[in-house]
């Protein structure tokens, strides 16, 4: 290689990273939750999430998915996860209004996760996804707390009446006024 070949290769290296730290020192990252995602954002953290998770779409889960596991697992989803993912015919709260990316709507028609594998979603809980505000439970739940949430997202086109009516009722407070 002659030195020019070689000073149009490192200008290749060096010039992109110059101009996108730049482009960062100048406030030009939409860091902001209203910011609208950068090109290729969505596809990158898309990849770099599913081989995240690779491996974990055949995992099955040890808890079967009967109703007094259902039951345990909406008692911790309506504690850890109804304020961002909504329960069933709610509305998103203020807080999953001002999250980005939006957090889906589990219980929501065509927002669920019920085609997905439980191993995907119990990795999900357990682990959290960088930089969405989906948080990782591994050190708040237990494994058998974690697959109870996980069984009950991916049945929740399904559950039985039982399950759906505690989903239903009103979330009472933890400390009631006395």
């Amino acid at each position: 290689m002659n030195p020019k070949s070689i000073l149009i290769f490192c200008s290749g290296l060096v010039v992109p990273f110059v101009l996108g730290f730049g482009f960062l020192l100048a406030g030009g990252m939409p860091v902001a939750t209203k910011g609208a995602p950068l090109p290729l954002e969505r596809t990158i953290a898309g990849l770099a999430i599913h081989a995240a998770m690779r491996g974990e779409e055949g995992k099955t889960s040890p808890v079967p998915s009967d109703a007094a596991n259902l039951l345990a697992g909406v008692k911790n989803y309506r504690k850890n996860c109804q304020v961002c993912h909504g329960g069933i015919e709610s509305q998103p709260t203020a807080i999953a209004k001002g999250l980005f990316p939006k957090p889906p709507q589990l219980f929501a028609p065509d927002h669920g996760v019920t085609d997905d594998p439980i191993g995907e979603i119990f990795w999900k809980i357990k682990n959290g996804i960088r930089l969405t505000g989906m948080p990782g439970y591994s050190e708040s739940l237990s494994d058998q707390e974690v697959w109870q949430v996980s069984q009950l997202l991916v049945t929740a086109d399904k559950l039985p009446p039982e399950v759906q009516a505690e989903l239903r009722a009103e979330v009472q407070t933890e400390n009631p006024a006395r």
